[in-house]
């Protein structure tokens, strides 16, 4: 209670007084001059922001006399940027005209910078509309995974995460709305997030580190699911759908909807979503199942120069573990996941009247995070997360043509987990921030600047160092580990207790150019260095991780080996800052009826933390019943079923290079061509390969819209991937084939569209390379899925 009555304190004294001034009306038009439909406009470094009617009209009110900067934004076309003079008397009949982009171009919302991914210096990547409604699936990862640079660590269907530029877990940061999700996802990849798609305004992908804008914890890239839940307006709008898919009998039902009255906004949104196991070509991926639903209720207070507002929302998730059975093949009882997560989200921003700032962001949520996994009818383990988080962004007033801020970040956050599986100790991580991002533009140059610096405290009370029997299969070497490495440990006979605590000072600096060298072109150039403090898991970690079937040890512990013998000690080294050097360049053809985007990188990282297979495998017990087996694995009569493979973290420097490629052709105004490509190689420095890393990719898109029918064909090939580490397999190159056809209309006066979906048209046996259950849950067959949406 106490952290939340200091968190209301500190948003209460950020919210002053403010005011404000004139008026911009005018049209947006395309090259032909006909009109341009519900076209975005926005005053840059304000929060004010207009749409086109049918008739591409719009009107802005409020806004400062002077010199203003102009943003325009429309599907199918570049966006427009424009200094434009507003007189004291106002500016009226102003006319802009906008030329066609084949690439779809939207903005990041949640950044003190403007990025898209045509104009900004880090690579982006933004889906939303139509474009996000046929890709959205149960998970987040399989929703992104035809973006470019972006895979899904596909687990069973019912869990995934997104890899980015082959980075996941705590290096991707998974946002809602700006600020971090608050769940157990980067823990363990059977742990789901809890963000939902289906009722996504737009998501972002920041690929690269995005340390500046989110944290360290996004020093890989960052995710952010944006959606209404603090309306910014209360005009009536919303959008409802029902779909069902054939592979896994699954019923979906979702809605948003904005309202409001006066001075106040209303934002609600719901889903209902149910599945059973999913098949395959060659049968059922059991213990697949789920059932997920949540609600979320949103108001806001709408002022003349900004809003304040709220929002709760409860999700909830039950979904099986696939793989993570106990017993007899015959007799096992599948395990399942409970979660439940309560978020409370609180949002301003504000334009102010003040001889330095110009806009004032403030960001704040809280929430709490239980998931429990059932065996046998009984709980097995809880995994329980608590957070506060607060950002407040203070824009400047341009500043010798300087645009940009600073930023003041503040999270808590607490970590539970008890239980036979608790493979981590409970633990408690606080973070402070400061962060400065500028931008300036110069001629036909644009200029990215910025610096963060944090302070991170991590501690654990219950840090555990257990006896552990482990041997090798060629040697059956036994290991006893009962020596006491620190004057805090308890002597408790098997198990040795650590109290922990480390403090860490990450700081990250990021240096961003784009040069518009010709019309329509332009190349942009990033060199970042970023820091990481690592988590508490891939610290702390000793016990049985049974969703990655492996025994996991973190990095606060050595492996030390003698003769024939092999035992775990406290690592008594300092713990180093993971440090990424990366460098990204970009070049882009903005405009015109072909468009494509090459990003290449180089990311150089030392002190990089990776499980590494140690060759040892651990007996391990498992009683959740009298008449329980200890057989983790689905082949229960196999002689090494009660046993797992033990996997240390290490730190080694490490080089991930590669590429990614879009390319888009407008053929005509109905038809349109596309490809993606993209490939991350990963090396450690002193030579091997980092485990689970996805293969080369190549995709395609043909694409078919005229007044009401709309249709796409999807073919993506994924390479084998032979570039393996230690005792990983390697796996065979496929093909996926997609294809979606909609259909739009007028149902009892409201925009309708009736589609269909086929997913694996060619009904492949297809296995990621990035999942840790390849062998066991392949990709879903064909899936054939029919559905309605509507807007109003």
């Amino acid at each position: 209670m106490y952290k939340k009555n200091k968190l209301a304190v500190l948003i209460a004294g950020l919210l002053p007084v403010m005011a404000a001034a004139q008026q911009i009306s005018g049209t947006i038009v395309n090259q032909q001059g006909q009109p341009v439909s519900n076209a975005s406009i926005k005053i840059e470094g304000t929060s004010l922001l207009a749409k086109t009617n049918q008739n591409g009209e719009f009107k802005i009110a409020n806004l400062a006399a002077g010199e203003n900067k102009l943003h325009v934004v429309a599907n199918g076309f570049a966006h427009f940027h424009q200094h434009v003079y507003v007189p004291e008397s106002g500016l009226t009949d102003h006319m802009v005209k906008l030329k066609r982009s084949p690439i779809e171009v939207i903005d990041v919302v949640a950044s003190p910078l403007h990025m898209s991914v045509m104009e900004s210096a880090i690579p982006v990547n933004v889906i939303a509309g139509e474009t996000l409604r046929r890709q959205q699936a149960a998970t987040l990862g399989d929703s992104l995974e035809k973006l470019a640079g972006v895979n899904t660590n596909f687990h069973g269907n019912v869990a995934s995460t997104p890899i980015i530029r082959g980075l996941s877990g705590p290096r991707v940061l998974i946002a809602q709305n700006g600020l971090d999700v608050g769940d157990v996802s980067r823990v363990g990849p059977d742990h789901s997030v809890s963000s939902e798609a289906s009722t996504a305004k737009q998501i972002e992908v920041l690929r690269g580190p995005a340390t500046l804008f989110y944290g360290s914890g996004a020093i890989g890239g960052v995710v952010n699911v944006v959606d209404g839940r603090v309306p910014s307006d209360n005009e009536t709008r919303g959008e409802w759908q029902l779909e069902t898919s054939s592979v896994n009998s699954k019923k979906l039902a979702s809605f948003n909807a904005t309202t409001g009255f006066d001075s106040v906004a209303f934002y609600a949104d719901g889903y209902w979503r149910e599945a059973d196991d999913y098949e395959i070509p060659d049968g059922t991926v059991e213990n697949s199942a789920e059932e997920s639903n949540g609600l979320t209720l949103g108001t806001s207070y709408l002022l003349d120069n900004g809003h304040v507002g709220i929002s709760v929302e409860q999700f909830n998730r039950e979904y099986g573990i696939p793989g993570h059975s106990h017993g007899d093949e015959d007799e096992a009882e599948n395990v399942f996941a409970d979660l439940d997560q309560t978020r409370i989200q609180f949002l301003a921003e504000l334009d102010l009247t003040n001889p330095i700032f110009n806009q004032l962001n403030i960001r704040a949520s809280s929430s709490d995070y239980e998931h429990a996994e059932i065996e046998n009818g009984n709980v097995g383990t809880i995994f329980e997360s608590s957070s506060e988080e607060l950002q407040a962004e203070l824009h400047h007033n341009p500043f010798y043509d300087w645009r940009g801020g600073v930023s003041f970040h503040y999270k808590h956050s607490e970590f539970s987990a008890q239980g036979s599986e608790a493979f981590t100790p409970p633990s408690t991580s606080e973070t402070f921030a400061i962060a400065f991002m500028e931008e300036k533009h110069i001629d036909n140059v644009l200029f990215q600047l910025g610096a963060r610096i944090e302070q991170v405290e991590l501690s654990a009370k219950q840090v555990l160092l257990p006896e552990l029997l482990t041997h090798a299969h060629a040697d059956e070497i036994e290991d006893e580990d009962s020596h006491d490495h620190d004057d805090h440990a308890e002597d408790t006979g098997h198990t040795q207790v650590y109290s922990v605590e480390h403090k860490f000072t990450p700081m990250s600096f990021s240096a961003g150019v784009v040069w518009d060298f010709m019309p329509n072109y332009n190349m942009g150039l990033s060199l970042s260095r970023s820091q990481r403090a690592p988590s508490a898991a891939e610290l702390l970690s000793f016990g049985p991780h049974i969703g990655t079937r492996s025994y996991e040890v973190g990095a606060l512990f050595d492996l030390t080996t003698s003769g024939e013998e092999a035992e775990f000690e406290l690592n008594h080294h300092a713990i180093e800052l993971e440090t990424a050097h990366n460098v990204d360049f970009t070049l882009r053809k903005t405009q015109g009826d072909i468009g494509f985007v090459f990003n290449a990188f180089y990311n150089q990282v030392d002190n990089y933390y990776y499980q590494s297979a140690t060759g040892l495998f651990a007996e391990v017990s498992h009683d959740h019943s009298e008449e329980s087996d200890d057989a983790h694995n689905h082949e229960a009569h196999d002689e090494h079923a009660s046993e797992l493979p033990v996997y240390a973290l290490q730190t080694e420097d490490v080089i991930l290079q590669g590429f990614e490629t879009q390319i888009a052709w407008q053929v005509n105004d109905e038809f349109k061509a596309s490809l993606f490509s993209d490939y991350v190689r990963a090396k450690l420095q002193d030579g091997g390969n980092l485990p689970r890393i996805p293969p080369l990719r190549l995709g395609t898109q043909f694409s078919y819209q005229n007044e009401h029918w709309n249709a796409q064909l999807d073919i993506t090939r994924y390479q084998e991937q032979d570039k393996i580490s230690n005792y990983e397999p390697s796996t065979d190159g496929y093909t996926l084939v997609d294809a979606n056809v909609s259909y739009d209309l007028s149902l009892f006066n409201l925009d309708t569209q009736l589609y269909l979906k086929v997913k694996n048209l060619t009904d492949t046996d297809a296995r990621v390379h990035t999942s840790f259950l390849k062998d066991l849950a392949p990709r879903p067959g064909r899936d054939v899925s029919v559905g309605v949406r509507g807007y109003f």
